[in-house]
C-alpha cells in the first residue's frame, strides 16, 4: 500500500499523499462509491484519472472517511459530512488531501518547462530576475502556481484571478513556508502557506488564518 506521506501540520491538519502504482481493480476492491461519484469514475476516459480517483478514496479511509462522508457544492468544491474541511488534488502518479478543522486547499503539479510559458499569465516574471538557472525558475514557478491554486480551491470565489488578485509572498527554498493575499471585492485576507517537493514534484497546501471562509 503505497501511502507515501503523512504530514500532521498541526494538531487539527493532517495531509495524506499517495503514489499511484496499482491496477485500477486493486484500488476499487472493497470501495464502496456514492451514486454521483461513481458516474463520474466510470465516465472517465484516462486510465490514470480513474486510479487517482480510487487512490483517493483510500486516502480518505486512513483519515477514517469514506466515499460517503463527501460530498460537492454547486461549484465543485468538496466538503465532509461531519463539518471537517477537505482539499483534494491529484497530478499524473500522485494523490493528496487535507483534512482540517479550518479552511484548506492543496495541490500536487509535477516540476515541467511547461509552466515557463504560462508564467505571465499567473505571476509577474520579473519579480524571479535573481533566480540562478532555469531548473530553479521552473521550481519556484511550480511552488507560487501551487501556491494560487491552492487558495483559489480554498476560497472557492468565481472572477478571482491568479494574476491580479493573489499575491505569494517571496521566499526561500529552504523556507518551505511562506503566505498568500488575496483581495478581490470584500475579501482581504492573508493565507498560510506551506510546501515540499519530491520526486520532480511540488505539493502546496494553504490554511485559512482566520477559519471558515464567509
Amino acid at each position: 500500500m503505497p501511502l507515501y506521506k503523512t504530514i500532521t501540520v498541526d494538531e487539527r491538519t493532517k495531509v495524506f499523499i499517495w503514489k499511484v502504482e496499482e491496477s485500477f481493480d486493486w484500488l476499487a476492491n472493497g470501495i464502496n462509491l456514492t451514486a454521483h461519484c461513481q458516474k463520474r469514475v466510470d465516465a472517465m476516459k484516462s486510465e490514470i484519472h480513474r486510479r487517482g480517483f480510487m487512490s483517493i478514496r483510500h486516502l480518505m479511509a486512513e483519515a477514517g472517511y469514506t466515499d460517503h462522508d463527501l460530498y460537492y457544492d454547486d461549484l465543485g468544491k468538496p466538503h465532509l459530512r461531519d463539518d471537517r474541511y477537505i482539499s483534494i488534488t491529484h497530478s499524473f502518479n500522485f494523490t493528496a488531501i487535507i483534512i482540517s478543522n479550518r479552511d484548506v486547499g492543496i495541490d500536487i503539479e509535477k516540476q515541467r518547462e511547461k509552466i515557463l510559458k504560462i508564467a505571465n499569465k499567473f505571476t509577474p516574471l520579473n519579480e524571479y530576475h535573481t533566480l540562478a538557472n532555469e531548473e530553479a525558475l521552473i521550481r519556484k514557478l511550480t511552488i507560487v502556481w501551487g501556491a494560487k491554486e491552492s487558495v483559489y480551491k480554498l476560497i472557492a470565489r468565481p472572477g478571482v484571478g491568479f494574476l491580479q488578485h493573489i499575491n505569494v509572498t517571496d521566499f526561500d527554498f529552504d523556507d518551505s513556508k511562506t503566505t498568500a493575499h488575496v483581495r478581490y471585492h470584500e475579501l482581504d485576507s492573508w493565507y498560510d502557506i506551506d510546501f515540499l517537493e519530491f520526486e520532480n514534484f511540488t505539493c502546496v497546501y494553504a490554511l485559512s488564518s482566520t477559519g471558515k471562509i464567509k
